[in-house]
């Protein structure tokens, strides 16, 4: 199974078989982006990552994201990319995150194209990037091959990420982003603004403190089960919360972002609080009843925090530098995590 970003890659991708459209029309004016978004110092500037090094020689105009994150971090320090990687399952083919649609409405920016996406990041539509005449493509947390890399960089200098694909850190997206742009200075700050509201959050949280934590989907016949390497899990620990001994105990997954994990060894993950990221409501309750997820210690005792639908699961699978505050996200999962705790 080709997987892309986590969440996507754990909802089988149900929703996605879209058909495959061009949407990079117009994209032969001027960039769709700020100002000021053509500013950057410290040109030229070498990015190292997973398939060698990337020169960025000048201050790019017209930048093109792919992947998770990318876009949301250039927003963060003021650049507004020309064209943007779909994410069909969260709000459907050709739509934008309603954070992302928000920015670039309350910056009176021109909306991005949108790239089809519709296969995960299995394929790419080249086509529409060489439409979209990007002169810089972004891509620090993808799941970009070596040869989509090669591909891609034929038609502009690419930033890929640094070690493997989907584990890069949410906080790294945004400052390899920011070094990409020449914006270094802005990314330390959205980092610094970041950083304070995770500590108001804790500190509001004493009680989450050395507690464990997993993070789960339930699939057919199993659990999906995210390893430490994966940032949605990575950022709790920012909170407080370690993640539990028993999810590394139990890791097949050899260095990835998750792993399977039979009903029949369920009793085995032990941790004080599990997350389940699930489709919708009504998937997410299932869980609870379900006597195979019965076995989960934590499930068995109701310490269970939900995140459901896509766009809410969206917002924090990781959070992104547009998403940390949006209201259904990190600050309803933080409190979800303190009722489950209370159980």
């Amino acid at each position: 199974m080709r997987l892309r970003r986590p969440l996507i890659a754990l909802a089988g991708l149900a929703a996605t078989a879209l058909t495959l459209t061009a949407c990079a029309s117009g994209t032969t004016e001027e960039p769709t982006s700020a100002p000021d978004a053509a500013v950057g110092t410290g040109f030229p500037i070498t990015i190292e990552h997973a398939f060698g090094e990337t020169v960025v020689e000048a201050a790019p105009e017209r930048v093109a994201t792919w992947g998770w994150g990318s876009t949301e971090a250039a927003i963060a320090v003021g650049v507004y990319p020309v064209a943007v990687a779909e994410q069909s399952w969260t709000v459907g083919e050709g739509n934008l995150l309603p954070w992302v649609e928000a920015a670039y409405d309350d910056a009176g920016v021109e909306h991005p194209v949108v790239i089809n996406d519709d296969e995960g990041g299995a394929t790419i539509p080249y086509e529409e990037f060489i439409e979209a005449a990007p002169d810089l493509i972004v891509a620090p947390y993808s799941g970009l091959t070596e040869e989509q890399y090669d591909t891609l960089s034929d038609i502009a200098p690419v930033v890929a990420y640094p070690e493997a694909p989907w584990t890069t850190d949410w906080d790294d997206t945004i400052s390899i982003t920011a070094k990409a742009l020449g914006r270094e200075a802005e990314g330390e700050q959205v980092l610094a603004d970041i950083d304070d509201t995770l500590a108001e959050q804790a500190a509001a949280h004493p009680e989450f403190e050395g507690k464990t934590v997993a993070g789960i989907w339930d699939g057919d016949g199993m659990v999906y089960v995210y390893t430490a390497a994966d940032p949605r899990i990575g950022i709790l620990t920012e909170l407080g919360l370690e993640v539990a001994p028993s999810v590394a105990e139990l890791d097949t997954s050899d260095g990835g972002f998750f792993y399977e994990l039979s009903y029949e060894q369920l009793d085995k993950l032990d941790a004080d609080v599990i997350i389940n990221y699930s489709s919708d409501e009504a998937t997410a309750a299932t869980l609870l009843t379900k006597p195979e997820t019965q076995a989960i210690p934590a499930v068995k005792a109701g310490r269970v925090a939900q995140v459901y639908d896509p766009v809410t699961v969206s917002s924090v699978s990781p959070p992104t530098a547009l998403s940390f505050t949006w209201p259904t996200g990190m600050p309803a999962l933080v409190d979800s995590i303190a009722g489950a705790l209370a159980e």
